[in-house]
């Protein structure tokens, strides 16, 4: 293809990079590790690679952001995505921001590896920020190479995608590609270093704009700079709460907190465990963001977290993920005391926008995902109570490690009138024991007391089976099958990613000949490294 050619296939996207106009710049333009003041990026462009080779793309994104077919096709969309050419309108930068990691303040933090292309604006003038991580060095890497490797780049772009057909709110990826350029990484911590595939993954959101983003500025005292953030952030991403001002600010804040528990029930709806949520990775508009050493539950286990670095005090396991959310939302309110200083209306959001917020739509997530109408409290006989329920549910699901995915999708097939030894025979299956006696009693009772509970409310049958099957998937991203993708991918055979790819865009709906996609997961996987266990290394 000529490069004329290749100009018009291209000529019909269009960006308007206002992140860039309308909010201060670093005046150094040399590409070298610093601290960056008074400004929220820097100039930067990607670093080019050897040898780029399209490993993967969302052909729906693709679609939503104005690439046609032909696009997707050519070697300069290849090109593109790898940070080897940038199209007329784009403007390579890394963002400055900082954050709590692990509970404890780190100071500036920034875009380490990644490089913002620009904002596309597509045919029906939404505004999509594209992002490469992996491109190379920015003035924030640190002591980093600002590489990323093959096998992180194909569970970022798995799972993102995932979650957004799974109706999570989350950013996106549009690319997986293969760098050509081996990268060395030390993936356990334990002196051992190899080389790896090195990729690089596009990744698209309205905003990549973290409580970080706003945490350096307070944190270096300077308040200017905040406000122009915050102002920026209202008129760009939330317009509807209107002009600026005092307000506006806690109008602002308060909705921040409500995307943000939508969120988490989300996560907790699903089985996701982020892994890091350390404030640098929470989107300020309540998106998944930075899909680092995360996992899916498979056997029930509040306390289990993916991530190695936080092997000893779990701060991030599932169970405690909301927990840590309204902490980061405490950060972030810290950091707007300078435009919002009334210490009482932030707390008021807190408890309210995000603490009730969120306990109310936990209660409806809960009764959805059991197919009831409606969420019972305080009755007068405790066989209604449906915390109780619960309750005793999330003990017996962790003591018998059943299998969470597997387990709600089929509870839809557990009528009042479901025999004990047929409900203990499709719930054996479900778990990761042998039962005992008494782990099969706990069952027995617990599913007299949910068959009461089915009595006594108003679905039918068939309305209560297509509303668990919308709420509980069949198919999600499985630690052990991203293992499985990863160790094909290595070798160069993409074959069951892209076959994945294709079950995990309708993952409540029943595939015929894809049950090895909802299969639990095999004993091998247990403790295998990848399958189980990961550290923030990519």
């Amino acid at each position: 293809m000529t490069q004329a050619a290749t100009r018009s296939l291209f000529d019909s996207l269009v960006f308007d990079n206002r992140f860039l106009r309308e909010l201060p710049a670093d005046p150094e333009p040399d590409n070298y590790r610093r601290q960056v003041y008074q400004a929220c990026y820097s100039f930067v462009n990607p670093t080019p690679v050897p040898q780029p080779r399209l490993v993967a793309h969302s052909e729906e994104l693709a679609a939503e952001l104005g690439f046609s077919p032909d696009m997707c096709a050519s070697d300069e969309f290849c090109a593109i995505f790898a940070g080897n050419r940038l199209l007329p309108g784009m403007q390579g930068y890394a963002c400055c921001y900082g954050g709590h990691q692990f509970g404890h303040w780190a100071g500036q933090l920034g875009d380490g590896r990644v490089v913002n292309l620009g904002e596309l604006v597509n045919k029906d003038g939404a505004y999509y920020t594209l992002q490469l991580k992996g491109a190379g060095l920015t003035p924030y890497s640190r002591s980093a190479d600002g590489l990323a490797v093959l096998r992180s780049s194909i569970r970022e772009f798995i799972c993102s995608e995932a979650m957004h057909h799974l109706g999570v709110p989350t950013t996106r990826a549009l690319t997986v590609i293969g760098s050509g350029q081996p990268v060395r990484r030390d993936m356990f911590y334990d002196g051992n270093p190899e080389w790896e595939p090195g990729a690089i993954v596009c990744r698209v959101a309205p905003s990549f704009t973290r409580f970080g983003s706003f945490q350096i500025f307070t944190a270096r005292n300077d308040a200017a700079t905040l406000k122009q953030l915050v102002d920026y952030t209202i008129r760009r991403d939330f317009p509807h709460l209107g002009e600026p001002g005092p307000e506006t600010y806690r109008a602002w804040f308060e909705e921040v907190c409500r995307k943000t528990a939508e969120l988490i029930v989300h996560w907790q709806r699903v089985g996701f465990v982020h892994g890091v949520m350390n404030t640098d990775n929470m989107s300020i508009l309540g998106l998944t963001i930075d899909f680092g050493p995360y996992g899916w539950l498979e056997n029930y286990d509040p306390n289990w977290t993916p991530n190695t670095t936080d092997a000893q005090g779990r701060r991030y396991r599932y169970g405690h993920q909301p927990k840590i959310a309204y902490w980061n939302l405490v950060q972030l309110a810290n950091a707007l005391l300078p435009i919002i200083p009334s210490v009482e209306s932030l707390q008021q959001a807190l408890d309210t926008c995000y603490g009730e917020a969120f306990d109310q739509g936990w209660r409806k997530m809960m009764a959805s995902k059991l197919g009831l109408r409606e969420y019972l409290e305080q009755s007068d006989t405790s066989l209604l109570d449906d915390t109780l329920m619960i309750d005793d549910l999330s003990q017996l699901l962790q003591n018998c490690e059943t299998d969470m995915t597997l387990f709600y999708r089929g509870l839809a097939d557990i009528s009042p009138h479901t025999p004990a030894a047929d409900f203990l025979a499709w719930f054996s299956a479900c778990c990761y024991l042998n039962l005992s006696v008494a782990q099969r009693h706990s069952a027995k009772v617990w599913l007299q007391r949910y068959q009461q509970r089915l009595r006594h409310d108003p679905l039918t049958l068939e309305a209560r089976k297509t509303l668990m099957h919308s709420v509980n998937p069949l198919y999600t991203p499985r630690n052990y099958l991203a293992q499985l993708v990863i160790d094909e991918a290595a070798s160069g055979d993409f074959g069951m990613l892209r076959e994945w790819l294709r079950v995990l865009r309708h993952p409540y709906t029943e595939q015929p000949g894809r049950e090895r996609f909802a299969a639990k997961r095999p004993d091998w996987a247990k403790h295998r490294a990848g399958c189980s266990m990961l550290s923030c290394s990519s």
